[in-house]
């Protein structure tokens, strides 16, 4: 897949005639700043971070400006940033727009319907796994006749619009649709989707393009290839490494297992972050890398769910129990591991040892890795990781 940073999202939109701010990329604070005293930039000001993670407000990677010397000032805050294992070498700014109200829209891929699927709600600029499954409308559509009229007029009355407002919204979905449709694209997500005067208004842009259409679109080339900076990392060493927005660290071992993980916590509100495949390894040394660059991430959390095959249960332990003692006393995480198989009492007493809470049974273990992610970001500062 080709993740897109923000800015090339909204020019993806822009391309397409979908509403966005005027906005400018820069790479320094003396290029904010002087773009806003020239006026390019219009105040009060946003500054975001172009990075591929989530949660940016969250993480303190979007700032508002009210003078060139703020934007400077919190430009300077955002590139001294390494956001989820990931530099901030851009920002993009942007007017701040007075907004009477935000929204959230996205259209994706059903893998079990095969089928595209628009996913609506009144609630947005929040999480859309934090709002309540009746407030989100989900509308399968036919690939061949698009976004049809009455599924435009079912999300308008959803968003509870009218007249010139609701008239902007059906024009944005209309051309939302076709940009998913004629980019490829898994997924285009605008979170928040905001009122402006009678104006809808995408404020962010979340594009992810579909790399098996590559042929399709040379102007992605460059970018078939996009990995985050510890994914990369990760790929030099060997190590199955896949960075996600949760904020629940997953080490399991075979693709199958790992991919249940994910949905078993995603089931029990958690959400999985960062995750890696331990595969057949049978060496501490690698597990205990693998650890260590999963750290980098700073996880809330971290649940580990192997099964001992080729993969013994005590390796997976004493490689774990080491790379705790490498990371920094800062950057520790609560870890929370169920392992059963091959050398499987080896393994728990190990862990058990090292202080780890070790689980047998998968429900009982997959509810104390999402307590623990949520007890650590309750004891954060600003309540946030």
């Amino acid at each position: 897949m080709v993740k897109l940073a923000e800015w090339r999202g909204k020019e993806i939109f822009q391309k397409y005639g979908i509403p966005t701010p005027e906005g400018r990329v820069v790479r320094s604070a003396e290029e904010a700043e002087k773009l806003v005293r020239a006026g390019t930039v219009p105040l009060p000001c946003v500054l975001k971070a172009q990075v591929l993670a989530g949660g940016r407000g969250k993480g303190g990677a979007v700032r508002f400006a009210a003078s060139a010397e703020e934007a400077r000032s919190a430009a300077q805050a955002i590139l001294g940033l390494e956001f989820q294992g990931e530099k901030v070498r851009e920002l993009l700014l942007e007017p701040k727009l007075p907004l009477a109200k935000e929204f959230y829209l996205s259209l994706t891929l059903d893998r079990s319907l095969r089928l595209p699927v628009l996913i609506a709600s009144a609630q947005g600029g929040v999480e859309i796994e934090s709002v309540a499954e009746g407030s989100i409308l989900r509308l399968p559509i036919h690939p061949f006749t698009g976004l049809v009229g009455y599924e435009r007029r079912r999300v308008v009355r959803a968003f509870g619009l009218s007249g010139p407002a609701a008239q902007s919204l059906d024009g944005l979905l209309t051309r939302l649709w076709t940009a998913f449709d004629r980019e490829d694209a898994e997924l285009v997500e605008i979170n928040p989707l905001a009122l402006v005067g009678d104006r809808i208004v995408a404020l962010d842009a979340k594009v992810i393009i579909e790399d098996d259409a590559g042929f399709r679109h040379p102007e992605y080339a460059e970018l078939l290839d996009d990995r985050t900076p510890l994914e990369e990392i990760a790929r030099e060493k060997g190590i199955a490494f896949v960075q996600l927005d949760g904020n629940i660290g997953v080490i399991a071992n075979g693709a199958g297992l790992t991919m249940a993980t994910l949905d078993v916590l995603a089931e029990f509100g958690g959400r999985p972050g960062v995750f890696l495949d331990l595969g057949g390894t049978d060496d501490p040394a690698k597990v205990t890398e693998a650890f260590l660059l999963m750290a980098k991430a700073r996880p809330s959390a971290v649940f580990l769910n192997i099964f001992g095959g080729v993969t013994r249960c005590d390796t997976v332990a004493k490689g774990l129990v080491e790379a705790m003692r490498q990371v920094p006393p800062t950057d520790r995480f609560p870890l929370v591991a169920r392992i059963r198989g091959n050398n499987e009492a080896e393994g728990t007493a190990i862990l058990r040892e090292a202080g780890v809470t070790s689980v047998p049974d998968l429900k009982e273990s997959v509810q104390a890795a999402v307590k623990a992610a949520q007890g650590a970001i309750a004891a954060s500062p600003g309540g946030s990781r």
